[in-house]
């Protein structure tokens, strides 16, 4: 720790200390997982007390930077403290399930639609909403329980949760997530300066007794995806999210935000964790795992005093999302052959979904995956299973990407893997971990 010490911490402040180790693990010198010396140590190292080192440790960990572990110590958490900026790719020659995207094949074809599309301009001033989108998509939440009051359009759902957390939170500020969780919402979590509370979910959504014990730690927000969730396939199912429910009434401040990104492709009903009673929540609705990714937009809604915020900022900021983006979401929607074909996708990833479960559980494996095209596999360790199925041809995603305290798994993205891959790929991997059927689940 002495080069870590001489290099990065200049004063011995909690928080220039604080920001040293973070410095450090930016630059590499400290690696994932690596233990930091014991505040005993540092303090002596640096000739502080140990309070201030605790300090530092303390505000390393409220940004999910270190990891405390009892007798295991502090450790440099496996959560990047920022995101690549390089595309990743799987190994040379491997097949892909180990991205998250859609299958293209599945992605509507909208060339005829954009022939279609009115281009003239639109001018400073005018409405920032495109009428008749708002008009569809109220019918569609309402239809399908969301109490929608004001809609806003944004530039996608990360751009929506974004926003909220900025309007409403401050950095410091604790927020509740799903783990296993999405690494682009622990991603922005982190680099507002806000705290991650891990919430423990199941198959079936978020635990109550996690989400409870998350209150009572002081959360101020709490994003949760009631279907398709990335990772796990996770889904809401009515009874838990009746039990999710009572538990937030305990916390009325609480700002729940729903994050409903794939609801084209959804093969589950939606149940909402907002009601009419509800002081703050904020429900999402975006496009772009069903359309098109590059399609950067979603919808907003919310109780009106959030809602109000975000429309404010987005008035004297951005001003309004481009209406012909706008328009090109429109006309996809109301089209009927785009809705046939989104059904026929959403048909198509739950039949390959359900032959990887299958050919899993055949395994002996015991996978999750409720919804959507992802399916998460508990193993007792990634790296090896990872690089394993490497070798046998197959690019799967370590687990370690979007856990914070749960337990090892690897993330397979079924999109496009056909029934036939399914049961190749489950025999691989009861081979890769030396496991025969009988002996395969973890």
């Amino acid at each position: 720790m002495k080069h870590i010490v001489h290099k990065y911490i200049q004063q011995p402040t909690a928080v220039k200390i604080a920001w040293g180790i973070e410095a450090a693990i930016r630059d590499g010198a400290l690696q994932s997982g690596q233990r930091l010396a014991t505040v005993r140590d540092l303090a002596d190292l640096l000739e502080v007390s140990p309070a201030t080192v605790a300090s530092a440790y303390r505000r390393l960990k409220l940004r999910g930077i270190v990891i405390t572990g009892g007798r295991r110590g502090t450790r440099v958490s496996h959560r990047p403290l920022h995101p690549s900026r390089r595309r990743q790719v799987g190994p040379r020659g491997t097949r892909n399930l180990f991205d998250g995207n859609p299958d293209p094949a599945l992605l509507p074809v909208i060339a005829p639609v954009l022939r279609r599309i009115d281009p003239s301009p639109r001018l400073y001033g005018e409405p920032p909403h495109h009428g008749d989108l708002i008009k569809l998509v109220r019918r569609e939440l309402a239809a399908s329980g969301v109490a929608a009051g004001e809609l806003c359009v944004t530039n996608g759902a990360i751009d929506a949760i974004d926003r909220l957390l900025a309007e409403h939170l401050r950095p410091g500020d604790r927020v509740a997530v799903e783990d296993p969780g999405f690494t682009g919402i622990l991603d922005l979590v982190m680099s507002r300066g806000l705290s991650l509370v891990p919430v423990e979910i199941d198959e079936e959504g978020p635990l109550p007794e996690a989400l409870r014990r998350a209150c009572a730690e002081g959360a101020r927000a709490f994003i949760v995806t009631p279907r398709v969730q990335s990772p796990t396939g996770a889904a809401l199912s009515e009874a838990r999210a009746r039990e999710l429910r009572r538990v937030l009434r305990t916390a009325p401040d609480l700002l729940v935000i729903e994050d409903d990104h794939a609801n084209r492709i959804a093969d589950t009903p939606l149940f909402c964790l907002h009601d009419a009673k509800r002081a703050r929540w904020a429900h999402v609705h975006s496009f772009s795992k069903s359309i098109n990714p590059d399609l950067r937009m979603a919808l907003m809604t919310g109780d009106d005093h959030t809602m109000a915020r975000v429309q404010d900022r987005l008035i004297v900021g951005e001003r309004w999302v481009s209406h012909l983006l706008q328009r090109i979401a429109y006309a996809l929607l109301s089209d009927a052959g785009v809705r046939r074909h989104l059904r026929r996708a959403a048909a198509t990833y739950t039949r390959r979904r359900e032959a990887l479960l299958e050919a899993l559980r055949g395994a002996g494996f015991s996978p999750w995956g409720r919804s959507g095209y992802n399916v998460w596999v508990p193993v007792a360790e990634e790296t090896s299973t990872v690089q394993a199925l490497a070798a046998a041809g197959w690019a799967v995603s370590a687990g370690e990407r979007f856990r914070l305290g749960s337990p090892p798994a690897i993330r397979i993205t079924a999109s496009t893997l056909e029934p036939e891959e399914a049961k190749r790929f489950a025999a691989d991997l009861a081979a890769a971990l030396g496991r025969s059927p009988q002996t395969a689940t973890v």
